[in-house]
């Protein structure tokens, strides 16, 4: 029977399409079972309480962690609510990676992100550049707080040598199941349902900034997948940048979106709203050279599912 594997964060966007990645086709269900992948999300343990996060180890006791789960959101809610993004984050990683430990898992990938990368730093962003400079003052509090999660795999990893516990840094992921928020999701998916709504009133479409800055973005399927591998296959101590280090800028974003929906009305760019970070483009030549036949989902196919999954999931859609 396979090892059952523990995925934190697992109803999000991420523990979705691993969940996806995981299902076994029909064909193949005598080689493994649904029952040993185990997606927990925030409405069944709190992990910023140690208590319940040691009571979610207890009741499931996993060989593998996947650990996906975080306080997340775009740029307005990172700038109003810093101290709840660094306490939530910072405890969530804490306690979960501590809890593996405690309760003899010896392979856990847990996730970081490229907003934990100094503001100021030569490019590409690589592995090696986490901590030379202060993150970008927009999102500093949840930069500081994911940036202590590679701390302490590192520093468990030196202290507990049969630990074999890493870190993956996804670039903006996107995907059916994502967090639709206005307030609270990352750029596509708020574009999306900004952009789902202004074509069902008829209204103008608004983006804050200027449409300039440039950002990376990885399809959530293709993020599993790779995931997949590391948990599988990688106990090296790298932080695995996960990126297909092709820029695309919002304006381009937009575009792209507006096409998918046919949209006709007018596009509106609010430059007294905050850009964010201008660019923060990433190597991925690690993970590349450890899986060369990897194919990434281009972003025009990636954008086509996410729209028409929001589409015919409006309803139930996370907001």
């Amino acid at each position: 029977m396979s090892e059952k594997i523990l995925i934190t964060g697992g109803t999000g966007l991420v523990g979705s399409a691993l969940a996806e990645v995981y299902t076994p086709a029909p064909d193949q269900m005598g080689e493994f079972e649904n029952k040993n992948i185990i997606r927990v999300g925030s409405a069944e343990y709190n992990l910023t309480n140690k208590s319940e996060v040691n009571l979610m180890f207890m009741n499931h006791r996993p060989k593998k962690v996947i650990h996906a789960a975080a306080k997340v959101g775009g740029l307005g809610s990172n700038m109003k609510y810093k101290g709840e993004y660094f306490y939530d984050n910072l405890m969530i990683n804490a306690n979960v990676i501590d809890q593996a430990r405690i309760w003899g898992v010896k392979k856990l990938v847990a996730f970081l992100t490229t907003c934990a990368f100094p503001a100021e730093v030569e490019y590409p962003l690589d592995h090696t550049k986490m901590h030379l400079g202060e993150p970008h003052e927009s999102n500093f509090g949840y930069a500081y707080a994911k940036r202590m999660a590679e701390v302490q795999i590192r520093a468990y990893r030196e202290q507990y040598r049969s630990l074999k516990y890493s870190c993956v840094i996804p670039t903006n992921i996107y995907g059916p199941n994502d967090n639709f928020s206005l307030e609270h999701g990352h750029v596509v998916p708020m574009l999306i349902h900004k952009l789902y709504k202004a074509q069902r009133d008829g209204t103008d479409f608004t983006v804050w900034g200027s449409g300039k800055p440039l950002r990376e973005f990885i399809f959530s399927r293709d993020v599993a997948k790779l995931t997949q591998w590391v948990l599988d296959k990688y106990e090296g101590e790298d932080p695995l940048i996960l990126s297909t280090s092709d820029e695309i800028s919002i304006e381009q974003l937009v575009d792209l979106l507006v096409k998918e929906f046919k949209f006709k009305g007018k596009v509106k760019f609010d430059s007294s709203k905050p850009d964010g970070q201008y660019r923060k483009p990433s190597d991925n030549s690690l993970i590349k050279n450890l899986v060369p036949a990897f194919k990434f989902t281009p972003i025009e196919e990636g954008i086509k599912e996410t729209v028409e999954w929001l589409k015919e999931n409006y309803d139930e859609a996370r907001w």
